[in-house]
């Protein structure tokens, strides 16, 4: 039934194990993608939504490095915002609200469109392990399937269990069965695991709500989109709407907490701390009288709703009564209540850089087996798992992103270095680069170590080169040229700034507050030149803000080189750190467990102090 032996196995077809199968077939490995519903393959198990803070820049990394998420989210997109543009442009986050259904259609059709991948649908109840190796899985029928390394990608699978009231179910999502038997054998070879939880709320009919009552949530009135490749931008929208809870809605919920599973003990594992369902948010909250719920679409032609913001495991006829009492839902109609899942994950601690198990080679975890939460940063880690998968099979260098390139470097550092107690989610401020990682920039950044791997194509390599050559081109006009005062004075009193009584360059005025593109447009020299040299709103962009944040930027980059010191010392493999007593008891017991590769991976290890990495230095002869 299969090949004699596949390079690499994908187990489960979420957003992880869609993008690692993609990103190793198209680097050129055989893949295997195992998954126990061939229906539910790029399914969005939560919220019928794509981006947002911090997300969205990681999906426009997924893209430029060659992975499908940003293509996936523009083909089934139904509304686009760009988060926070009343902020700086570290902080622009691109966001879609998506048909739920043409999502996982849209994953399916990419994969079964890209040649190197297999599918097969049963449970893996297994691997198969030979001298510390993964050397592939074994079927809950019985089936051996071999290959050169395996990619674990099962989200809330692994010995799931549903809270819905005082009722427990097993299973991974409503409707699916658990899977069963790898976290044993896995806690059999000496990993450590434990449990998290997360939650779902109701989804409902849309013909029972009252549209008139609520507040409206249109997309921006100039939608952009995530990929990089010639997507279509959305030529109309549509509405999402806002409503609120009152102290009447969270009384009648605080009837039902004495069936609650998250405070009658039933749920032991912690919940996202930044997405909290909505008994815990009233509970932590218990000052506020009401709280932001957000009414979604599902999809273009569907009724059903998802009610985002009330997020809950209590008993269904404490959430249908409740839910009632918003303004808005006086008629509600259920299709289906919220619930809680409790699920088992690995701490994070417990892998190399690359997403590779260090117990058990060519085995990688990627999702929310690492204990993420988020579809992109699920994406993320799957894109990364299925690249060095192919690297090592193939003996070719690993691919680790360092803090300074990428969100996903970001994210991946943060959870080898200092793992994770609860579901870790990402945000702008987990980044201390974040005004080299923009969503604008992400292409100039990543695009050419995609096409170096055979991951990007030439025609995204192609595209990038010409939007950074045209931008380079654009702000070098704005250093070189003069403008008179009487041309550029109209436009600084306009935004309140000092006027100036000589020619300047325009880069001089440009940078000034409040000055914009659309200012420097109104000039005839700058309309011209974007004129006759065809420049698109992208590299508008990227110029503008090259010119308006170039101290920032320089900043960051000088930081980020005097980290890259610290990244090129060294720490020798399997390092023996008992014999320095001058460490701290704490730093010698987790530079122990988690064995950084480098000086600047101790250094963000939580407990290993300054001077704990002095005595490193020391040491090493630094």
């Amino acid at each position: 039934m299969f090949d004699k032996e596949y390079d690499v196995i994908v187990v489960g077809a979420g957003h992880a194990g869609c993008e690692a199968a993609a990103a190793a077939a198209n680097m050129g490995s055989k893949v295997l993608l195992v998954t126990m519903n061939l229906q539910t393959i790029g399914q969005m198990s939560c919220n019928p939504a794509m981006g947002g803070i911090a997300k969205g820049q990681i999906v426009r990394e997924i893209d430029a490095l060659g992975g499908y998420s940003g293509i996936v989210s523009d083909k089934s997109a139904i509304q686009f915002k760009m988060l926070n543009k009343s902020k700086g442009p570290a902080m622009w986050s691109p966001r879609t609200q998506n048909d739920r259904m043409r999502f996982a259609e849209e994953w399916r059709m990419a994969l079964e469109n890209t040649p190197n991948v297999d599918f097969y649908q049963e449970m893996v109840s297994s691997l198969l392990v030979e001298n510390h190796r993964a050397v592939g899985v074994t079927t809950s029928l019985g089936s051996s399937i071999r290959a050169k390394s395996v990619i674990l990608t099962n989200g809330t699978f692994l010995n799931g269990l549903i809270h819905i009231g005082d009722k427990q179910l097993g299973g991974g999502r409503a409707g699916e069965k658990a899977a069963t038997g790898i976290t044993e054998q896995l806690l059999g070879f000496g990993f450590e695991s434990g449990r998290m939880k997360t939650g779902t709320p109701p989804r409902v009919d849309g013909r029972s709500l009252d549209y008139a009552k609520m507040i409206p949530q249109p997309g921006d009135e100039h939608p952009e989109k995530f990929s990089y490749t010639p997507t279509k931008k959305l030529a109309y929208q549509r509405e999402c709407h806002m409503s609120h809870t009152s102290a009447l809605v969270h009384d009648l919920l605080r009837e039902g907490f004495d069936r609650s599973p998250m405070f009658n003990g039933r749920i032991k594992s912690l919940g996202p701390r930044y997405c909290p369902s909505i008994e815990d948010k009233i509970n932590r909250f218990a000052d506020k009288d009401s709280h932001q719920l957000f009414v979604e679409p599902e999809g273009w032609d569907t009724v059903e709703v998802y009610v985002n913001g009330f997020s809950t495991s209590l008993p269904e006829d404490v959430q249908f009564k409740a839910l009632r009492s918003v303004v808005g839902f006086e008629n509600v109609k259920f299709f289906r209540p919220g619930y809680a899942i409790e699920y088992d994950y690995f701490p994070p601690t417990q892998l190399k850089h690359t997403l590779e198990t260090k117990l058990v080679s060519n085995l990688y975890f990627a999702g929310q087996i690492n204990g993420t939460t988020g579809y992109e940063e699920a994406a993320s880690q799957g894109l990364m798992a299925g690249i060095n998968a192919h690297q090592k099979i193939n003996e070719k260098e690993d691919i680790i992103l360092k803090r300074d390139e990428a969100y996903i470097g970001v994210l991946i550092d943060d959870l080898i270095t200092k793992g994770t107690e609860e579901p870790y989610r990402m945000f702008t401020s987990r980044a201390e680069y974040r005004t080299l990682l923009r969503q604008d920039n992400a292409d100039l950044r990543l695009t050419p170590l995609g096409h170096s791997i055979g991951l990007a194509s030439k025609e995204r390599l192609l595209r990038m080169e010409d939007k950074l050559e045209k931008s380079e081109k654009f702000i070098q006009f704005f250093r070189d040229t003069s403008v008179l005062p009487n041309d550029i004075n109209p436009i600084l009193e306009s935004v309140n700034s000092a006027t100036v009584s000589q020619s300047d360059k325009m880069f001089k005025s440009f940078s000034r507050p409040n000055v914009t593109m659309e200012h420097m447009l109104s000039l005839e020299t700058v309309s011209n030149f974007v004129r006759d040299n065809d420049l698109d709103s992208e590299v508008l962009e990227q110029a503008e803000v090259q010119v308006k944040y170039a101290g920032y930027i320089a900043k960051e980059k000088n930081n980020a080189d005097k980290l890259h010191r610290l990244e090129n010392v060294k720490i020798p493999k399997d390092f023996d750190y008992a014999p320095l007593k001058s460490l701290s008891t704490e730093a010698r017991q987790k530079l122990t467990k988690i064995q950084p590769v480098t000086i600047s991976q101790a250094s963000r290890i939580s407990g290993v102090s300054p001077s704990d990495i002095s005595v490193l230095l020391v040491f090493l002869g630094r």
